[in-house]
């Protein structure tokens, strides 16, 4: 069974994201900010983050820059959920090196295969 973590602040998006990546074969999950979102990648180890760019107490951003920096949980693929056209932070520092960004409005298939691709990258590794 793979583990995906959802984190976002909002609850009816985080219920949406659940519903479209339900699957028993899945084990999914959430956390509404960004300092719970590091907490669970680094207690859990999932196969994939999804994570919110927008988030109080971290954002998605500084938990991505956390994630990348820990050489104990920088292969896990983490999949940046943005409303911005640019991945870059409001300080012009340079997007981290996720595996994806995905600008919101996004289609729930564009996400089942962002996900599915990203599991199957942790599978070649």
């Amino acid at each position: 069974m793979k583990t995906l973590l959802i984190a976002d602040d909002d609850p009816d998006l985080r219920l949406l994201l659940q519903t479209t990546l339900e699957d028993p074969a899945y084990r999914i999950l959430e956390a509404s900010d960004g300092q719970s979102a590091l907490q669970l990648v680094r207690q859990e180890r999932p196969d994939v983050v999804l994570l919110d760019r927008m988030m109080p107490k971290l954002d998605g951003l500084e938990v991505a820059h956390a994630v990348l920096a820990d050489p104990a949980i920088r292969h896990i693929p983490l999949i940046l959920l943005t409303a911005l056209e640019q991945p870059a932070d409001g300080d012009g520092e340079p997007a981290p090196k996720v595996f994806a960004y995905l600008v919101k409005p996004f289609s729930p298939l564009q996400l089942l295969e962002t996900v599915r691709e990203a599991l199957g990258r942790m599978e070649t590794a």
